[in-house]
């Protein structure tokens, strides 16, 4: 397996698709935290999923799924980037069984909050980031895992019919999407026209060949085998796949602003009980220190701001 994503497209049907394996990605978020199995996995098939929906829109920037729970999980939030590029991290306390559930580790009472966020790179004056509300329950009560959340929402609030596959374990995080293309009919071949029915057929038939799928598979089949496995009969075009990496966008200068935020009353007071100011990146663990000169250095110009991090 692989840190890749590969797009893929069925030529009878209207029908795209995109599969993602994360290794050394999912690994590098594992090992800068140390988190229960049931977070791990809940976390694992977050940062698969962000990928998918993220290489699925046509945007520069991130793609940002933010999920505050009010059950041990408090919040998990996954960033993936234009490129491919993420990172990751989680807050939680207490024991949590290993056989929990997504209604048990975040949303107990009811009041979870889950968004999937898309922030510009590059802003244009006056503009804010999208967001979207991504409901936990239908009509019928909580919904029982993540993928079954998105694919809720991706069809009620983006009018798009969307199935997912996720899982995870230890050493990787993997899924699989397809998605019903917009519009019926179309040319099948010969300059034969499909009826909206046959496209219907069609898109049924390969959510069928999906749902074969086990989680063991995912986990312990390459990429290429699996989709040739899946999809023997289909005549399927495969792309360029796109490479994943792990990148956390933390910096100084981003903790110097966020210092600058609170104020230089509330940054300076921090000295009258310690010596330093520490502030460690939640995704990555690099710690931020500042002494009382640097501290006092923030509130004047920025071009009198030279010290360095360290981890």
């Amino acid at each position: 397996m692989s840190d890749q994503l590969q797009k893929f497209m069925f030529d009878a049907a209207p029908v795209r698709g995109e599969y993602v394996s994360l290794d050394a990605t999912w690994r590098a978020v594992l090992e800068r935290h140390d988190y229960p199995a049931p977070v791990r996995h809940l976390l694992g098939e977050m940062m698969a999923a962000a990928a998918l929906l993220t290489a699925n829109v046509k945007f520069d920037g991130a793609l940002i799924l933010q999920l505050h729970g009010d059950g041990p999980v408090a919040m998990i939030v996954v960033e993936c980037n234009a490129d491919l590029t993420m990172r990751a991290t989680a807050k939680y306390s207490g024991e949590i069984p290993d056989d929990a559930t997504l209604e048990s580790l975040v949303n107990v009472n009811g009041h979870a909050r889950f968004a999937i966020t898309l922030d510009p790179r590059v802003k244009q004056p006056g503009q804010q980031p999208y967001q979207g509300v991504v409901p936990l329950s239908d009509e019928h009560g909580p919904l029982p895992d993540l993928a079954s959340v998105l694919e809720h929402y991706m069809h009620h609030s983006e009018q798009l019919d969307t199935r997912l596959w996720l899982a995870s374990d230890d050493r990787h995080a993997v899924g699989m999407l397809l998605q019903k293309l917009p519009g019926h009919g179309g040319t099948a071949g010969a300059g034969a026209e499909r009826a909206p029915e046959q496209d219907d057929d069609m898109w049924n038939r390969a959510c069928l060949l999906g749902n074969t799928l086990k989680r063991d598979e995912m986990l312990n089949t390459d990429r290429e085998t699996l989709l040739q496995r899946l999809f023997w009969e289909e005549t399927v075009r495969v792309f360029e796949p796109m490479v994943t990496a792990f990148r956390c966008t933390c910096s100084r200068e981003r903790v110097t602003n966020m210092l600058r935020t609170l104020g230089e009353a509330e940054v300076m007071s921090v000295f009258d009980e310690r010596p330093d100011l520490e502030v460690a990146c939640e995704f990555c663990r690099q710690t931020y220190r500042f002494d009382k000169v640097d501290a006092a250095q923030l509130f004047t110009e920025p071009s009198h701001i030279a010290p360095s991090a360290q981890h």
